[in-house]
């Protein structure tokens, strides 16, 4: 049996990225771009599919989303809610 989704989401950091994305005051085509300079090709329809959870996030793309984003991989990851910490 292939379990590919968790939560009826295929990622977990989307919630995470579209946040850091928005406090960097950055559109899905500015986060595509920065992305592209990094080395991932990805488009902003890209961006948006991640931030619903509706696309798979690879491990290297992963990495270069945190350091973009001026975050780290395990607060991407972390699925607690800011408001209960």
């Amino acid at each position: 049996m292939k379990i590919d989704t968790h939560n009826n989401r295929r990622n977990i950091a989307g919630k995470r990225i579209k946040e850091a994305r928005k406090r960097n005051g950055l559109s899905q085509s500015q986060l595509a771009d920065q992305m592209q300079n990094s080395g991932i090709i990805i488009k902003d329809n890209g961006i948006s599919c991640i931030e619903l959870g509706n696309r798979t996030i690879y491990d290297y793309e992963l990495s270069a989303f945190a350091k973009v984003l001026d975050v780290s991989v395990e607060w991407l990851l972390d699925e607690t809610d800011e408001k209960n910490e």
